[in-house]
């Protein structure tokens, strides 16, 4: 039996309306290579207001729980079990790491089956699957792990195995949220040059500057290629990075990078929204590419990035603008869609 039967969650129950939050109650014993985890913190992240939205298509999955990246403690561990124990503290990611692949856990609600994936956070605690979680020192700062499960993974996973950016290539940006500033992050860490931000908010495009933009471009009030040309020249970037569902703004990046450029799509459009783009030049060098979580690897990467930042090599402070308990949580959806939240924003799940 779990010493934990209930909880406080929030739940998509329909798409495109405010999520639920509400009593659930967790599955009386661990299943084979699961693990049950006290959250403390957790992020929101754009791809949780896509699921929201249904910006895949038809949810068949309602009612279902979400979240994807988070800090917490196991307090047990299921039949299997081999890298974390009891008492640890653990980084939530969606990246599978080492360690098993368990089934989904069997919450229930109402009565009835609640669906949820190999690692929800938007919930006090939570059944997560061995693979989807990270042990991380004991010193380490809970309120900014979170960040490590998406955020900067993601982030600099794009400038390093996405891009292959090098010292003194230009980068373009667009979308400066959570994931974007660890783009811009990333490019400054290996001296890029010029590191160009581009969003529709100037308090995120002023947060950007914080983490190493060069130059800031505000979508809605300056033409983005008169900007991005009048700062690179006619030749254009060596790598533009889409952190936005926007199609259009996927055709124009191929416009702007150079013959031999990268054009890195992070940002998952909508069903439906395709791109239209002139391909001749992917036959002589251009790259138009898709990144995956920035192709990273949470067991090789999180203990790096959790050594830089303890080294005062790596920010991630400042990347936490705003927190919300966790019966705020659509308040702080709502804030994120407005763009009054410049960065991350977390969920603080046990008011620590």
């Amino acid at each position: 039996m779990t010493k934990i039967n209930k909880m406080k969650a929030a739940i998509l129950v329909e798409s495109n309306k405010p999520l639920v939050i509400d009593e659930v109650f967790l599955p009386e014993t661990l299943d084979f290579g699961q693990v049950l985890v006290k959250v403390f913190y957790s992020g929101i992240c754009g791809s949780q207001l896509g699921e929201i939205d249904g910006a895949k298509g038809e949810d068949k999955f309602l009612p279902h729980l979400l979240g994807h990246e988070g800090s917490g403690e196991v307090l047990e561990i299921g039949p299997g079990v081999k890298y974390v124990k009891p008492g640890d503290h653990v980084v939530m990611h969606w990246r599978k790491g080492q360690g098993i692949e368990a089934n989904p856990p069997a919450y229930k609600w109402q009565g009835k089956k609640l669906n949820a994936g190999s690692v929800t956070s938007f919930n006090e605690y939570a059944v997560v699957s061995e693979n989807r979680l990270t042990v991380i020192p004991e010193n380490f700062d809970l309120k900014v792990a979170p960040l490590l499960g998406c955020a900067v993974t993601t982030g600099l996973g794009v400038v390093l195995n996405n891009a292959k950016l090098k010292i003194g290539e230009s980068i373009v940006v667009f979308g400066a949220g959570g994931v974007g500033l660890n783009v811009i992050q990333g490019a400054a860490m290996v001296s890029a040059y010029p590191i160009i931000a581009i969003d529709l908010f100037d308090n995120r495009l002023e947060l950007a500057k914080k983490f190493g933009a060069t130059h800031v471009v505000n979508s809605q009030k300056d033409s983005v290629e008169k900007e991005i040309r009048k700062i690179l020249g006619s030749q254009g970037a060596d790598v533009i990075v889409n952190n936005t569902s926007n199609t259009e703004i996927t055709a124009l990046a191929c416009n702007l990078t150079q013959p031999q450029g990268r054009v890195i799509l992070v940002g998952v459009p909508k069903k439906g929204d395709n791109a239209s783009v002139y391909t001749l030049p992917l036959h002589f060098g251009k790259i138009l590419t898709g990144s995956h979580g920035g192709e990273s690897n949470p067991t090789v990467d999180i203990p790096r990035y959790v050594m830089l930042n303890l080294a005062d090599k790596l920010n991630l402070k400042d990347l936490i603008t705003e927190q919300f308990m966790l019966d705020d949580i659509n308040k702080a959806i709502t804030m994120m869609r407005n763009g009054e939240i410049s960065g991350r924003c977390l969920i603080n799940l046990h008011k620590l």
